[in-house]
């Protein structure tokens, strides 16, 4: 296998990924995809629009914007999930609004999106508030040793979905879902063989047999859910309550209670392991560039009266707010998705055929030449001015399907890295720069061994 070398002004720009520079066989691919999704990307998938080939089933990476767009919108029913994405979620998740397709699908995101209305959003914002708080407790407890900032933020993230998700605490046992989780993605969220050559779903696949903790964490998920119902909902009404509370306004069908604990596991899963992966990267970034740190914690300290930031201080987080961005774009968390084209179809004037797998390289969408300016360098301020076309960046995907809980995800980013930058300066460890790997999300390799300093 042979990746690209890296250029000579390297040093001066933020970790990447290795891509290829050569075809892959069907035993290389396999490898490189239980070692690393990204490291399938054809190294020319940087200025095509789009790259197509053979490894046991025929597939194409899309690039192309207006074609991007066709696959999740104008065509979306022709390109469901790929069997090896739900393979992969399935046991973890059942048939919730990740996985299902149609009009399973349709329903339940009619039912579960006032949920996530601006509104709502805003009212859990308190809870995001005393979690960057207990945050910078743990930090500033840990006195002057470095501390590795992802275990930090999937602990902070984790707190504030639970929180959300189970108000009241009791009946949810956190550490037992939280254990369940980290197990299932290290030990079954790897590609199969049998999904690389498309054996149907009833063949086993050994590593997800083997991933303990899924039954106990959706038993500890059902209990709570029946507890709720029995006592009634909290004061403030927290994301279960709402659920509970959500019917499809079209049909009046309310979800029974496997669909009500996928849906919250999946919330769970992915509200805090994404926002816990977009926060670390930023930080990492925070401490590659120390001039940009230092404008984002100006800002910080100019808006924050106390060093917290609240829901009403995100609008006038700006640069804050493009340093996600910023983040999103060199590390999205879901670097790399994948479609199953149902009937014949065109991409970028090639033609498409029932069964081929179409796939969405959005780590090298994100850094392609032909669409960003200097795209491997870390620019925050590429996002002052106009933003690119919406298909050309998709930290949380588009179209029907775009993220139910991108609203969520980014007033949280912003609120704990404001907080998290008003509190300390943050410079890298020599030596332990991540290494960005994604097996079902891009995650910093190695952690993000940082400095922190207190400046309050």
């Amino acid at each position: 296998m042979t990746r690209t070398s890296p250029t000579p002004d390297s040093a001066r720009l933020p970790v990447r990924v290795p891509l290829v520079t050569r075809p892959l066989g069907l035993w290389d691919s396999l490898q490189a995809t239980r070692d690393n999704v990204l490291s399938i990307i054809p190294e020319v998938a940087l200025r095509r629009p789009i790259v197509s080939g053979r490894t046991g089933k025929r597939w194409h990476m899309v690039m192309d914007p207006e074609a991007i767009r066709r696959v999740l919108l104008e065509n979306l029913d022709n390109y469901p999930k790929s069997l090896v994405t739900k393979n992969l979620l399935r046991p973890a998740v059942g048939e919730s609004l990740f996985i299902a397709e149609g009009a399973h699908w349709r329903w339940q995101r009619r039912t579960a999106a006032p949920a996530f209305s601006h509104r709502n959003v805003l009212n859990l914002a308190p809870v995001m508030t005393r979690a960057a708080e207990r945050s910078v407790a743990r930090i500033a407890g840990a006195g002057p040793r470095a501390v590795e900032m992802m275990q930090e933020m999937v602990t902070t993230t984790f707190d504030v979905i639970s929180d959300v998700t189970f108000s009241s605490g009791e009946g949810f046992q956190r550490d037992t879902v939280h254990r369940a989780i980290d197990a299932y993605i290290s030990e079954a969220g790897k590609v199969s063989l049998f999904d690389v050559l498309g054996f149907p779903d009833w063949v086993p696949r050994p590593g997800r047999l083997r991933a303990g903790g899924v039954p106990e964490m959706r038993q500890v998920a059902d209990r709570a859910i029946q507890r709720r119902i029995d006592e009634g909902p909290d004061d403030v009404p927290d994301l279960l309550d709402l659920l509970l509370a959500g019917e499809d306004p079209e049909s009046g069908r309310r979800m029974s209670l496997p669909e009500l604990r996928d849906n919250l596991l999946t919330f769970i899963v992915a509200g805090h392991e994404t926002t816990a992966l977009a926060l670390s990267w930023a930080l990492y970034l925070m401490a590659f560039d120390q001039k940009a740190q230092d404008r984002a914690r100006a800002e910080a300290q100019s808006v924050l009266s106390d060093g917290l930031a609240r829901g009403e201080d995100v609008p006038q987080l700006v640069f804050t707010r493009q340093v996600v961005d910023e983040a999103l774009r060199l590390y999205p968390p879901g670097g790399l998705v994948s479609r199953t084209a149902l009937a014949g179809d065109r991409l970028c004037g090639r033609g498409i055929l029932p069964g081929d797998t179409v796939m969405l390289p959005i780590y090298a969408l994100h850094r392609h030449e032909a669409l960003w300016e200097d795209p491997q360098a870390f620019r925050p301020d590429r996002w002052a001015g106009e933003r690119p076309d919406r298909y050309a960046y998709l930290p949380f995907g588009d179209g029907p399907r775009i993220c139910i809980g991108a609203s969520f995800a980014l007033q949280e980013a912003v609120i704990i890295l404001s907080t998290l930058l008003a509190n300390f300066r943050f410079t890298a460890v020599k030596g332990r720069d991540p290494k960005p790997v994604m097996i079902l999300t891009l995650r910093p390799e190695g952690g993000v061994w940082l400095e922190a300093e207190r400046v309050r």
